[in-house]
């Protein structure tokens, strides 16, 4: 994993925790030593990323802190996108228009080889009970 991942990658498993997160468990998520995690804690701080750290406690991301996605995951598209084709499919008219227009935006702006897989037809989600209007 290159180094602005890993940066990335620290500031989501922070943002995901509300408590503090110790730098054992940061390294082990991360699969880098803690020497390594110390020195990418320390380039968060140089880039003025507001990460507080005690000993013995761990690291917490302060409050207000914004730093959007770049760019999700193949994995991630793709729950996106069915979830949204299901809610495009059986949500009120509001939400099944904000759906297709999700999927427009997704589609627009994921990677070119990506793309092929998004729109494609078989990519569908599985309804257990039929749909009623």
């Amino acid at each position: 994993m290159r180094r602005a991942e890993r940066l990335f990658q620290i500031i989501q498993i922070l943002r995901a925790n509300r408590s503090a997160v110790t730098g054992r468990r940061l390294a082990d998520e991360l699969g880098i030593s803690l020497r390594l995690l110390y020195r990418d804690m320390a380039e968060l701080v140089a880039q003025q990323v507001p990460v507080r750290g005690e000993a013995g406690t761990g690291y917490v991301l302060e409050d207000g802190y914004d730093l959007p996605p770049l760019m999700l995951t193949a994995d991630e598209l793709e729950a996106a996108m069915l979830g949204a084709a299901w809610v495009a499919k059986r949500g009120n008219t509001a939400l099944a228009q904000g759906a297709r227009d999700l999927i427009a935006k997704i589609v627009q702006v994921a990677p070119a080889s990506l793309r092929p897989a998004l729109l494609d037809e078989t990519l569908k989600p599985i309804s257990l009970k039929p749909v009623t209007p």
